[in-house]
């Protein structure tokens, strides 16, 4: 293949021999000083001496005048085969060089598959809820309704448990979503953003100003009527929203932003917990209470002894659902214990050691008991939470809240209930809450940690950006829906916070990508020569050097 004038591109060898080279640009064989070590593609194989004589020939002018060359190295001349193909080749070293790609401050592995699992569970989600607003408003409306009302359980002799679908995706499912946020709040305080006072200072403060100043913006327009319990409902952001919506309609760029903006919702969701927890708990069992309590004593235990497996804090954690659903306190804040409880780091460092003798003693000779001890070893190197997460993570970002989506979206927006929805407190209260208390809240609250020097924003982040993110903040879905159900019994206000809900959150997230996007076009968030695409190699020599 040619792309230009005069015979194609020419191949290199020597260049990767020669071990001169200084970095892209500077005194690099095949693009600098004549046409070293060069020859036409489809040329047969030449002989290559090394020297500078030989560096300096060309293949179509022969031999420079008055260059003596030196003797052929020990085992004859060195040949260079014929290229395997007609595509032009250029053979750059890979050492010698600078990096094509470093970043000023990398993320963590770990930190980046969690938020490509959020970000690809966003998409489900997104779809579906589409699905069940369609599903909702059609003429199967009746089988959406007849399937979440459906009776399942079990029975064994006198003891039987029952719920119907949608009390098992609310009170179970959402258990394994809530068990992965709290692995999450507990990695993050153990060694992640959580563990550093200047870098979780301003997030941890814009959360709590998105916690206060939505709810009392709902409160403002829904004090002294029935529906003011449901302050809760704008006190959450969505996690898998708004990382999955950041990466697909955000900034080039955006680590920094993301970091900032997933330490913000993680301390969002601790504090929304905290809430549903102390505010949205019925009539308590104490039976129930006092066995719960032995639980959690009983994880305490197994952690101190330094179990790793994952069966026991298995076992233990669906008994410690079970005694927590008995007590009247919603069963998904079991899921939140054992996430914060199981331990984050690995009970025994000294197999960190015993891993690689493991190893090479099976690639000397493999056996069934050789292999066992590996691969023992190697699980319990791994804290057992991490390990957890790898498991659970997928399931509930790709399972859980799809279904929970599925379950709780299914919102009628037929013209009787829009009408009601435009006039009702609820509904406005939560979408104003939504969108403009999160960008007041957060962007306020953060401004005054940054003024008061208690930290700083992370790489490249400015003002703007945080007023785009505090305003993408504003999507409150998956625990927004999830709270609404516990704050009503009336299924109209159900409705009316629900419409609320979908609508403030589809506001803030093309409010949030808009501005972001122009933001980012304005003050990038690239670092030159850090973030951003690779740099780009030099120019190819797309023409042979003349000869004279």
């Amino acid at each position: 293949m040619s792309l230009g004038p005069g015979p194609p591109l020419a191949r290199s060898t020597l260049a990767a021999r020669d071990g001169r080279h200084k970095g892209f640009g500077r005194t690099f064989p095949p693009y600098g000083r004549g046409c070293s070590g060069l020859r036409a593609h489809g040329a047969p194989a030449r002989p290559v001496a090394e020297g500078s004589a030989a560096r300096k020939s060309c293949p179509s002018a022969g031999p420079t005048p008055g260059a003596s060359p030196r003797p052929d190295p020990p085992g004859g001349p060195v040949t260079e085969p014929a290229p395997p193909s007609s595509l032009p080749v250029v053979r750059v070293p890979a050492r010698p060089g600078p990096p094509l790609r470093f970043q000023l401050r990398p993320v963590a592995p770990s930190l980046r598959s969690f938020l490509a699992t959020e970000a690809g569970g966003a998409v489900l989600l997104l779809a579906a809820t589409v699905v069940a607003l369609v599903w909702a408003n059609s003429a199967w409306s009746g089988a959406y309704d007849a399937l979440w009302s459906t009776e399942a359980g079990w029975r064994v002799g006198p003891w039987a448990f029952e719920m119907d679908l949608h009390h098992w995706v609310n009170d179970a499912a959402m258990a394994v979503f809530f068990l992965v946020i709290g692995l999450e709040i507990n990695r993050e305080v153990t060694s992640g953003e959580l563990r550093n006072r200047r870098t979780v200072a301003v997030p941890a403060l814009g959360a709590l100003g998105g916690l206060a100043v939505p709810a009392l913006i709902y409160v403002a327009f829904n004090a002294g009527s029935p529906a003011e319990h449901g302050w809760g409902i704008v006190m959450s952001t969505d996690t898998a929203f708004l990382v999955g919506i950041l990466a697909l309609f955000g900034p080039r760029c955006p680590d920094q932003l993301r970091l900032f903006l997933l330490t913000l919702a993680v301390v969002d969701d601790i504090g929304a917990i905290t809430v549903m927890a102390l505010f949205y708990t019925d009539d308590l069992w104490l039976p129930g209470l006092l066995v719960a309590a032995v639980l959690v004593v009983v994880i305490l235990v197994l952690r101190w002894l330094g179990v790793w497996r994952l069966a026991p804090y298995a076992l233990a954690g669906i008994a410690l659902w079970g005694a927590v659903y008995a007590s009247g306190v919603h069963a998904t804040l079991a899921g939140v214990l054992v996430g914060l409880l199981v331990p984050s780091r690995s009970s025994r460092p000294v197999d960190v050691a015993v891993v690689p003798k493991y190893a090479k003693r099976l690639a000397q000779e493999t056996t069934a008991e050789r292999e066992h001890l590996t691969e023992l070893a190697a699980r319990a190197a791994v804290p057992t939470s991490e390990r957890l997460q790898r498991v659970l993570h997928p399931w509930s970002a790709y399972v859980v809240v799809p279904v929970f989506g599925l379950a709780n979206a299914g919102v009628q927006l037929d013209g009787e209930s829009l009408r009601a929805a435009a006039t009702s407190p609820v509904t406005i209260g939560v979408a104003v809450a939504l969108v403009v208390g999160n960008a007041v809240g957060i962007f306020g609250a953060a401004t005054l940690a940054l003024r008061l020097g208690l930290g700083d924003l992370p790489g490249r982040v400015r003002y703007s950006h945080l007023l785009g993110g505090a305003i993408l903040a504003g999507i409150g879905f998956t625990i927004s829906l999830f709270i609404a159900e516990l704050a009503f019994d009336d299924e109209a206000l159900v409705e009316q916070a629900k419409i609320g809900i979908l609508a403030g959150s589809l506001v803030a997230a093309v409010l949030g990508s808009v501005a972001l996007r122009l933001f980012g076009e304005r003050w990038p968030l690239c670092s030159p020569g850090a973030d951003g695409p690779p740099p780009e190699l030099p120019p190819l020599p797309w023409h042979p050097p003349a000869t004279t």
